[in-house]
């Protein structure tokens, strides 16, 4: 073998003892099993609604929180509530203007432990091209190879321009999105 060979090969491998390195585990949405809905007030009463269509990329050990990298891409024209007259608006150009920005896009920064199977992950929530920081606080139970998780994060549709010709008083400005996932490594 090269003597650069070997050298690549030694530094590969001191690379992956080094301390504080951890490789995370990669999981697998159970799409079946895992829902990304959402809720906001709309003349007084709750609206809720889910995304149909979503995926999550996932590398996370509840052992290393700091080496996660986790990301969804969120399909905007799954968004749906219901309600015929919301849903018929929510693709529109007010609102998540489908035609032009079909994804919204969450990408973790970091994740750090808030005890007693609870995390935080903070990252970026990109809607209509405005990307913006969000916190994701989330519970996490494994068992086996089977991992649960429930987060919820608030949104401020107005710093998002959804809705932007909407008068506050009718629909609320803040949006709980909450998690509820099934995962496998």
């Amino acid at each position: 073998m090269p003597l650069k060979s070997h050298l690549s090969a030694a530094v590969l491998m001191t690379s992956l003892m080094a301390p504080g390195v951890a490789l995370a585990d990669t999981w697998t949405v159970d799409p079946s099993r895992s829902q990304l809905a959402f809720e906001v007030a709309q003349a007084g009463s709750p609206l809720k609604g889910v995304f149909e269509t979503w995926t999550a990329d996932i590398e996370f050990d509840p052992a290393t929180p700091e080496t996660a990298d986790i990301s969804a891409e969120i399909t905007t024209l799954s968004a749906a509530t219901g309600n015929q007259q919301f849903d018929g608006t929510l693709p529109g150009r007010g609102w998540f203007n489908v035609n032009e920005f079909p994804v919204a896009i969450f990408t973790t920064t970091d994740v750090s432990p808030a005890g007693d199977g609870a995390y935080v992950a903070n990252g970026t929530l990109t809607i209509r091209d405005i990307s913006l920081p969000i916190e994701l606080a989330f519970t996490l139970d494994i068992q086996g190879d089977t991992a649960t998780a429930r987060g919820e994060a608030k949104v401020n549709r107005a710093a998002y321009k959804l809705g932007a010709e909407v008068n506050g008083d009718t629909v609320g400005e803040v949006v709980t999105v909450t998690l509820d996932l099934t995962a496998t490594r």
